[in-house]
């Protein structure tokens, strides 16, 4: 970091990234940039009792957690030039029963149980109190009245990945289950000790059937999609701007928008927190967040499911589909929404409902997804990361006799067990995903099924001045010419003619029999 930043008034000074800190304290005594979420977090205080929010993982959910337990611990020093210093009665102070799931993996009912115990003990040692109760109800229950009683104040309850012991069983439903059922004996304490809390809030990544796991707590507030909150964990672009001044000295302003920003929960539009701090440490453009946590279970389900992937840029969803996550009720939607690889782009408020339009949050999430789905298209990710590459160089040359090859090579590289009892191949949708899903692995600008007065393109393309227009089609063996066909005769082009740039139409044939590519026919059209 010896490199300064400088602007009209003078250098900048640097400070350290929080880069892995959760710790509210460490972060403000270590000299680090903070985002000043204090003041949101004082308006949760001020204006409710019990709150739920789900963000996807690494945005800032445990440091949330660490700020609001230093605020009502009255650890005031902490504040200084914040939001709360001057809006916080510091000279009232709470005891607080802090839950973090995040640490460990388990993987039975009695694992959930025995580390209950464990976070329960230690919070008693921690407030000085002592619970003869033997279950987990009744020590959770016992613990709230004799922190109250012992500091005269109810008790502030927080709980940190509040659904990671399901999450990490996600794939074996039984043990899921048993997480589930585990994890709301502990929750259900909370209603029934509601005497003794002064303030409860509960943060995970999903929306994990809140009346299934939360039994009686009916009362509590999900502010997952609430605009006020939208910001509540993140960086909002103002933020990167005022807060990281000194880290954009070399870096281009439009590229880390489109790079990271784009997360939204129907207000202000955020970064992940992680991808920031690591474009701002290592200087380079990479996939940060996505490569700490691929996510092959969501993967193996939309191969599963056949989703259609030029389509997951587009989804349009209800909200109570959005919020329906279960052990035993997964829609791809939420998935997709709670785990942070599609955000909300628009949404459509009707009489009785309210529809959300869904999309990629940037170019990180939409990229390393197709990525991965390439991967596991091809059973081989070194031949994948090396095809790619080779893609983008013949677009730029027009080399479409290469382009051709390619995609043979590539589906002739699939093996034979990917099509046993399954039809797949039988549908345009599954070529034109791994096309798309090609295009968009390389970050280019790609339009799938383009509507317009005539019909629908299957996808355009662009890059360098030029434009790429696909139609895709399966025949059962030999080509038939008509994908460029129906280009010519749709007039699928001349919404583009305008732009004064090359066309090129291209016309792709895929044989139910060989499963590959038998005709890619190209016609390109010169505007003067």
């Amino acid at each position: 970091m010896s490199t300064t930043a400088t602007t009209t008034t003078g250098p900048l000074k640097r400070r350290k990234l929080p880069i892995g800190i959760q710790t509210f304290r460490q972060i403000r005594e270590g000299n680090c940039y903070y985002a000043d979420k204090t003041g949101l977090a004082l308006d949760l205080i001020e204006t409710g009792k019990y709150y739920f929010l789900s963000r996807p993982r690494r945005f800032g959910k445990s440091l949330l957690i660490d700020t609001l337990k230093d605020i009502f611990e009255g650890q005031r020093d902490l504040f200084t030039g914040l939001a709360a210093q001057t809006r916080w009665d510091w000279n009232r102070r709470y005891p607080v029963i802090r839950i973090d799931f995040s640490i460990g993996v388990l993987h039975s009912a009695a694992a959930l149980a025995q580390r209950i115990r464990e976070l329960l003990t230690e919070q008693q040692d921690r407030l000085g109190v002592q619970c003869r109760n033997q279950s987990v109800a009744g020590i959770f229950s016992e613990l709230i009245q004799a922190a109250s009683a012992q500091y005269g104040q109810r008790v502030v309850v927080l709980v940190d990945e509040y659904d990671k012991p399901i999450l990490d069983n996600i794939t074996d439903k039984p043990v899921a289950r048993d997480m589930r059922d585990g994890l709301r004996d502990l929750y259900s304490v909370i209603k029934g000790q509601d005497a003794n809390i002064h303030f409860a809030m509960l943060t995970g990544v999903s929306k994990n059937s809140l009346v299934s796991l939360f039994s009686g707590l009916n009362n509590l507030k999900d502010i997952t999609l609430d605009a006020r909150y939208s910001a509540l964990c993140g960086y909002t672009d103002d933020e990167i701007d005022s807060v990281f001044a000194a880290e954009l000295f070399d870096l281009d302003r439009q590229q880390i928008r489109d790079w990271y920003n784009g997360y939204n929960w129907l207000g202000t539009r955020v970064y992940n927190p992680f991808d920031a701090l690591l474009l701002f440490d290592t200087r380079e453009f990479r996939a940060h967040w996505f490569e700490t946590g691929t996510p092959d279970f969501l993967v193996q389900l939309l191969l599963q499911r056949r989703t259609f992937t030029p389509e997951l840029g587009r989804i349009v969803a209800s909200e109570s589909l959005l919020s329906t996550f279960d052990v035993d009720t997964m829609s791809i939607e939420a998935l997709l929404f709670q785990t942070g690889y599609l955000t909300i782009d628009s949404v459509r408020r009707l009489p009785g409902m309210t529809q959300f339009t869904l999309c990629y949050p940037n170019l990180e999430v939409r990229s390393s997804l197709n990525g991965a789905l390439l991967e596991r298209f091809s059973h081989d990710p070194a031949r994948q990361s090396d095809l790619a590459p080779q893609l983008y160089d013949l677009l730029l040359a027009c080399d479409f006799d290469g382009m051709k090859r390619l995609f043979t090579a590539f589906y002739f590289s699939i093996p034979n067990q990917w099509f046993i009892n399954n039809d797949i191949a039988d549908y345009e949708g599954y070529y034109a995903s791994v096309f798309y899903s090609y295009f968009a692995a390389l970050g280019l600008d790609v339009d799938c099924e383009k509507s317009s007065n005539v019909g629908r393109l299957d996808m355009a393309v662009r890059l360098n001045g030029q434009i790429f227009l696909f139609e895709f089609k399966v025949v059962e063996i030999e080509p038939e010419g008509r994908a460029l066909q129906q280009i010519k005769d749709k007039g699928y082009a001349r919404p583009y003619l305008a732009l004064g740039q090359p066309i090129h139409q291209i016309g792709v044939e895929f044989s139910k029999a060989s499963r590959t590519v038998v005709g890619f026919e190209v016609e390109t059209l010169y505007i003067k």
